[in-house]
């Protein structure tokens, strides 16, 4: 008896575990994102954040989507996937908005610069339908960038559908998706390296990714996930905690005079 109330109570445990992993690893990514988007709103700067950083996560994780139809794997990781791409285009909103306002109020001053004069300053209209690759992923409106997400998934959607009998193309894809999100620190890492410095990036951010990504790793290597996944999640801890060694050592050891300008929160990134 008292043998069955023990496995029950293991059995009881074992099911929360998973379900607070299984929350973790679909929320988890989204947790970053909430202090830059109030950053933002609040600030009414979108300067700090870079969209190339949505980019990459859309295309990633639209491919993960698409690689499940040709590799089964756990279901939390396709919810972490939809999660992501809602909260990206989220934050494409905001980003265009406040760009938005704040082009107009660029204007306003201008206006006025020119006393009152007759003279227009007018902004040009990036459009995606434009097809301009000068300005790509930098239009004027947040339907632009639907447009582009949605052409994109279709014409990847029927390539896989095409080539979905072909194992090749499918590990191809799954690799392509995890591996876009695996190097998603990567500029974030030759920018440091660029510029001599960390100045104004956020330690507490990069601490949560690196963080996220071994809890991320580690969730992977537990449930057996396809041999993409916790590759290339090693590869992203190993970005997170090369961006950790580049705070200790310009911190300690500063490449060129500290800047008293008002800095931004960096760019995040997914767990």
């Amino acid at each position: 008896m008292e043998e069955e109330l023990i496995i029950q109570i293991v059995s009881i445990v074992n099911t929360l575990v998973s379900w607070v992993a299984a929350g973790a690893i679909m929320f988890g990514g989204v947790v970053p994102y909430i202090p830059q988007y109030r950053h933002i709103r609040r600030s009414q700067n979108a300067e700090g954040f870079s969209t190339y950083v949505c980019l990459m996560l859309l295309v990633a994780n639209i491919l993960r989507i698409l690689f499940r139809f040709g590799r089964y794997y756990e279901t939390p990781l396709l919810w972490q996937s939809i999660i992501m791409i809602c909260t990206m285009l989220v934050m494409l909103n905001l980003c265009t908005d406040v760009r938005s306002a704040n082009e107009i109020n660029t204007k306003r001053r201008a206006f006025i610069a020119t006393d009152g004069k007759d003279h227009e300053v007018r902004t040009p209209q990036r459009l995606f339908l434009d097809f301009d690759w000068n300005y790509f992923w930098s239009w004027s409106h947040f339907l632009d960038y639907v447009q582009c997400v949605l052409a994109f998934t279709m014409v990847a959607a029927y390539i896989t559908y095409i080539l979905l009998d072909s194992a090749v193309y499918v590990e191809a894809l799954g690799f392509l998706a995890v591996f876009t999100e695996a190097m998603l620190g990567s500029p974030q890492l030759y920018c440091n390296y660029h510029n001599k410095s960390t100045e104004g990036m956020s330690i507490k951010m990069v601490l949560m990714w690196t963080s996220g990504d071994t809890f991320k790793t580690a969730y992977f290597l537990l449930t057996q996930a396809p041999v993409q996944f916790w590759t290339c999640g090693l590869l992203q801890v190993c970005v997170d905690v090369a961006i950790l060694f580049q705070v200790y050592y310009y911190s300690r050891y500063p490449q060129k005079p500290v800047s008293h300008a008002v800095t931004h929160t960096s760019s995040a990134k997914a767990l």
